[in-house]
């Protein structure tokens, strides 16, 4: 496919190196920022276009600025008159659906999304990692958006439009409040007399065996810890000492976990006692 991109961050510069690879041909680029271009040049040697020259020359467009971007990019190729009967537009946001793109009834234009579920620090990263990256894909032209996928060496999951912000809450949980968590540990290690990097150094092995028991053994049997063995006096040992700005986050989080340990308990054919689990409930859930 020809294909151009406008907005040369890191998803954008990472997927037209892929693709390039891949043997699809990339026109050009588009983007407001000279450092970005620059950058992206040092990767993919194609010329900077203006909007006017590279949408007519593509098939496929993939517009990956930032997400507050992408309506008025789409208003703007409109109003520009830039359209293409049956070009493909693609977005790459994990919270806004493909449809964003529409911004006429009738256009005559195609629109999928494709988001990477991945956190990339830099074009370098990502092109490190993209090969095996899960991708949820949503829009009009879903089975071309899985043959992308594959180009990129990732994996895709047929996503629903009008749920897509809870998939993208999801993947915030799981990533960035992955690093929310980290910060609440060390802050915790720190009241215990281990500080600031000894303490993550400390915590990260202990994180990496978590999540090497969710790709071994997945839910809800990775599920470890005192909820999990219904030990009331250490969860309660715990309540007693927080800091009262962090009681409320454990108890949220506890509860979850006691609904995991339940469900772990029932596929191994057995069940917290009636008067553990009141317990834990009660104090888990007290004000």
């Amino acid at each position: 496919m020809k294909f151009g991109i406008i907005g040369a961050g890191i998803v954008g510069t990472a997927l037209a190196v892929r693709l390039t690879e891949a043997g699809h041909e990339c026109v050009g680029v588009h983007t407001r920022s000279r450092l970005s271009y620059e950058r992206f040049r040092s990767y993919v040697n194609k010329d900077h276009f203006l909007l006017e020259e590279l949408v007519p020359a593509v098939e496929f467009l993939f517009i990956t600025t930032q997400d507050g971007m992408i309506r008025s990019i789409a208003e703007t190729l409109v109003a520009k008159d830039l359209i293409v009967p049956r070009q493909v537009w693609i977005h790459c946001s994990g919270s806004l659906p493909s449809a964003v793109l529409r911004v006429q009834e009738e256009l005559p234009v195609r629109c999928l999304s494709l988001h990477p579920l991945q956190a990339f620090a830099s074009v370098d990263n990502a092109l490190t990692i993209l090969s095996g990256t899960h991708f949820g894909i949503e829009g009009e032209e879903e089975e071309l958006g899985e043959g992308i996928v594959k180009d990129l060496g990732g994996i895709s999951h047929t996503i629903l439009a009008d749920q897509k912000t809870l998939y993208h809450a999801g993947a915030v949980v799981a990533s960035n409040y992955l690093a929310v968590l980290a910060s609440i540990a060390v802050e915790l290690f720190a009241e215990a007399g281990i500080q600031g990097e000894e303490a993550l150094a400390s915590l990260l092995p202990l994180m990496k065996g978590t999540l090497s028991n969710l790709e071994q053994v997945g839910l809800p049997q990775a599920l470890t810890g005192p909820i999990a063995r219904g030990d009331v006096q250490v969860v309660q040992g715990h309540l007693d000492q927080l800091p009262p700005k962090l009681i409320e986050v454990y108890k949220g989080l506890g509860l979850k976990a006691l609904d995991l340990g339940e469900s772990k308990r029932a596929i191994q054919g057995f069940a917290y006692p009636s008067e553990e689990l009141n317990r834990l409930k009660s104090l888990l859930s007290a004000r």
